[in-house]
């Protein structure tokens, strides 16, 4: 089952036209939520960055489009899945017609919901991803469904008996994951790319930051990364919603610690419980 627009439907009865301009132009954004016990995980976090990100890309917000509105859709689909932990899907996409320009800036929604399978894994093997670019700039910060370098670095990472790849700006800077933000731990300091490389905001990543600012020990840098320092590094994590901290293992024929990465993971655990 899929929720359209408010509507409960099965999948199978769901139809777009040619004309729907996600599948067209890929004019759509979404956010990924993790359900819990009836919870959606960090949901205020989740929903500004979709009516910003609305704002940004000039789609019309509907009056309806409130915080509760659109959690309650979500649960009114999470109402037929049989579980306690799902992952949810809320796509905004503008509605039919137009060419580059389109007709109108009002949206429609889809909501799509599926148990969450597979948890951490003890062995988690990565490296870059050096054939595209992701370019810098606000507009990457965006999660929109133009994941195309996404899923060509997930291809080769598949390829290579690779479990993710760091992807790159245009300066050759480490920006993300594939599937997520990414930290690098060296000694007490702790980075993670700024958002002027061209990375999401991610919500996990805004989370660790906030874990990290109330921990003395360490010292987090929003800053430009190297590959070089990726080699360096003591650890390496990567975050996001639906996973949490999922620990670096080896990065080409390095080895790395996972113990800061799981510390800070079983935080972020506790945090998707309590909020």
């Amino acid at each position: 089952m899929v929720n359209f627009n408010g509507s409960i439907i099965s999948e199978s009865k769901l139809q777009f036209s040619h004309e729907n301009r996600a599948f067209k132009y890929g004019d759509a954004i979404f956010e990924t939520v993790k359900i819990v016990n009836n919870k959606v995980v960090f949901w205020e976090d989740h929903y500004f960055r979709l009516m910003a990100s609305m704002r940004m890309l000039r789609m019309s917000i509907p009056m309806e489009f409130t915080l509760e509105y659109l959690e309650s859709e979500i649960f009114k689909l999470g109402q037929t899945q049989e579980g306690s932990t799902f992952r949810a899907r809320l796509t905004v996409f503008r509605k039919d017609g137009g060419l580059y320009t389109p007709k109108t800036n009002e949206v429609d929604f889809l909501i799509d919901i599926k148990p969450i399978e597979g948890v951490t894994k003890e062995t988690y093997r990565i490296d870059l991803f050096k054939d595209f670019y992701n370019y810098s700039g606000l507009l990457s910060t965006v999660k929109t469904t133009n994941r195309m370098l996404n899923t060509i670095a997930s291809v080769f990472a598949k390829e290579n008996d690779l479990d993710n790849c760091i992807l790159l700006n245009e300066r050759k800077g480490v920006v993300e994951v594939t599937n997520g933000n990414i930290f690098v731990v060296k000694g007490s300091i702790i980075k993670t790319p700024a958002l002027t490389e061209g990375c999401i905001k991610g919500v996990a990543r805004k989370k660790i930051i906030e874990i990290l600012e109330k921990h003395p020990e360490y010292t987090l840098e929003e800053t430009t990364i190297s590959p070089f320092e990726v080699q360096k590094a003591d650890e390496v994590f990567i975050t996001n919603v639906i996973t949490g901290v999922q620990p670096v293992t080896n990065y080409r024929k390095k080895e790395f610690s996972t113990e800061i990465g799981e510390k800070i993971g079983k935080t972020l655990q506790v945090k998707m419980i309590t909020g």
